[in-house]
């Protein structure tokens, strides 16, 4: 694998994008086509409903399922290294940081991790901002 920083963390599923996806995509476009361009309008456009409502609720399951579990894990994952690292306990510190926040926090490597959250504190840090500040880049190749 090649190193991860943040200009390449974001991850695709092959089969689901680039194989799901544009097959329904097409079969969407062609039932929209059939649906003016035929006699049987009404069926074609329901087909096309159909694929539509196909398109979303794959989008949404994939990801709802996956990322909940996956933030779950990461914000234990947060609250242990910050045990390790400072011997006190992240749940009194993690109310005041964002969803957006914790999660950027588990790209700092260790060394960068207590001074980055002091600073996500004091300075209202987006996640984004957050990752820019990371210098060397704990990467997490296991996010869906």
């Amino acid at each position: 694998m090649k190193i991860q920083t943040y200009y390449n963390h974001i991850r695709y599923y092959a089969p689901h994008h680039f194989v799901y996806y544009p097959v329904l995509t097409i079969f969407l476009a062609a039932s929209i086509y059939f649906a003016f361009t035929t006699d049987d309008s009404l069926i074609w456009s329901f087909i096309s409903v159909v694929f539509v409502f196909l398109f979303c609720l794959a989008f949404m399951l994939r990801q709802h399922y996956a990322l909940i579990l996956q933030n779950r894990i990461v914000r234990l994952e947060l609250r242990y290294r910050y045990f390790t690292l400072s011997g006190k306990r992240f749940e009194d510190l993690e109310y005041k940081l964002t969803d957006d926040q914790i999660f950027a926090l588990r790209f700092a490597p260790d060394n960068e991790l207590l001074p980055l959250i002091d600073d996500a504190l004091k300075n209202n840090l987006t996640g984004d901002a957050i990752k820019k500040a990371i210098v060397h880049w704990k990467a997490d190749y296991n996010r869906v």
